[in-house]
């Protein structure tokens, strides 16, 4: 799974300066933050749209693209930011052991 997201990373930083009439990546860069923000919130509520849709179907297929969308989407956003989907899996591999209560009681104490 890793290597999907090592290559899309490969993938998004190639297209990051490419032109943006030719480049969906580029052409998101070009417009900015608010611009990739406007994007992933349009991916989150489909994704949520979707999710109901899928409770209800059964079919997951469309949640699945637009996870897809979503993830991608997230993607641009870390590389215009000068991050990277190994630092968000190796945050992820840090909590691994780590009960998601235990782990999210310690980050609601530092944000106090």
């Amino acid at each position: 799974m890793n290597d999907v997201l090592e290559q899309l990373t490969i993938t998004l930083e190639q297209r990051k300066n490419a032109d943006p009439e030719k480049s969906y990546v580029a052409s998101l860069h070009k417009k900015g933050l608010n611009k990739i923000l406007e994007k992933i919130g349009e991916e989150a509520t489909e994704v949520i749209l979707a999710a109901k849709d899928a409770e209800q179907s059964g079919d997951r297929s469309e949640l699945i693209s637009e996870t897809a969308d979503l993830w991608f989407h997230s993607m641009v956003l870390l590389s215009h930011l000068g991050g990277s989907a190994q630092e968000v899996t190796e945050k992820l591999h840090e909590r691994f052991n780590l009960s998601g209560l235990t782990e999210k009681a310690a980050r609601v104490e530092t944000d106090t």
